[in-house]
């Protein structure tokens, strides 16, 4: 059933789905679509607090492939919606584990992309020999450096947007920006200050987030191109509260973490797609993850940014599966 330009598959419809209780009051919707008998491959959505798409299903040859696609804890039809109790990356990991054990699987293909793509990394460092393949987009190491690069370098290449989120805060430079540590600043006003500045501060994060995403000209395709949905309705709604809850924290992982302890990763296939141009994660970090992964195969993909569904990197994203399907499990 291959694509002949590598394009997406057709829409399709899930042919299982539920809510799985993993405790602490958190039920983790998740979704099966594709082949039931097919090679498992779990999809790890972005954010944190983004939630699955319909499209994102659209990857993988439904004709071969078992596609499963949940929504973390607090995200998308998650139960319940923005919850931050109980809700860290260790966590995460732990409810991956549980789906992949509530739906009999022995071993799967993990693809993630931006943070996803991070925690990605954190599971197959854990449960290494439950993952038969990882597929990484977008590279997020969740590391400080790239919380400063959106942070902080994005006032290079978006002013407007940028003085609108640094300017309540009486910050006025990159420097000023970095030494004030602005990202933790928003992540707090948003979580905990006034509910005017909050709103504020939530619409002005989102705003740059949004034009950082529709940077590349290539951005174009289902989902809006980000694969996000753009911005959301409610600058305060769930998603927002998510995201800031885990960048306040640093995502619950040391500076560095996720380029630790990958030997045995160094067994498996791991397939990096980076858009050459992303201002979102910088390709230095999927770079670097190369590095430490000589194996990998990494692909940069020239002109394109951040988004999953910008036409070079979807394309690259369906052949990399389409040559995962057809070599030996």
């Amino acid at each position: 059933m291959d694509r002949p330009d590598n394009a997406l598959y057709p829409p399709i419809q899930p042919t299982r789905s539920g809510w799985l209780a993993v405790g602490d009051g958190h039920e983790v919707y998740w979704e099966q679509c594709g082949r039931d008998d097919g090679q498992p491959v779990v999809y790890l959505h972005g954010g944190p607090g983004s939630g699955c798409t319909p499209d994102q299903r659209r990857f993988f040859d439904p004709a071969h492939y078992r596609i499963v696609l949940f929504d973390q804890r607090g995200c998308g039809r998650s139960r319940p919606a923005g919850r931050l109790e109980a809700n860290t990356t260790a966590e995460l990991v732990a409810d991956l584990e549980r789906l992949r054990e509530q739906l009999g699987i022995e071993r799967w293909i993990v693809f993630g992309g931006s943070w996803g793509a991070a925690l990605a990394l954190a599971y197959a460092r854990l449960h290494t020999a439950r993952v038969q393949a990882l597929v990484l987009r977008g590279v997020f190491l969740a590391r400080s450096r790239e919380v400063d690069s959106f942070a902080c370098t994005l006032r290079a290449y978006l002013p407007q947007a940028w003085h609108a989120l640094a300017a309540p805060f009486g910050v006025r430079d990159e420097q000023g920006a970095r030494d004030f540590d602005l990202a933790t600043h928003c992540a707090r006003t948003i979580l905990h200050g006034e509910a005017q500045a909050a709103r504020r501060i939530a619409g002005a994060w989102l705003a740059l987030e949004s034009q950082a995403m529709a940077m590349t000209l290539a951005n174009a395709g289902p989902s809006g191109g980000a694969g996000n949905g753009g911005p959301a309705a409610d600058p305060l709604g769930p998603r927002t509260q998510v995201y800031m809850h885990y960048l306040a924290q640093r995502f619950f992982l040391r500076d560095g973490e996720l380029l630790e302890g990958l030997e045995g990763l160094r067994r498996m296939p791991v397939h990096i797609v980076q858009g050459a141009l992303d201002p979102v994660c910088p390709p230095i970090s999927a770079w670097e993850l190369a590095q430490v992964l000589p194996h990998a195969e990494l692909q940069m993909i020239a002109l394109a940014g951040h988004g999953a569904f910008e036409p070079a990197t979807r394309s690259a994203l369906v052949e990399v599966m389409n040559r995962l399907r057809d070599q030996p499990s």
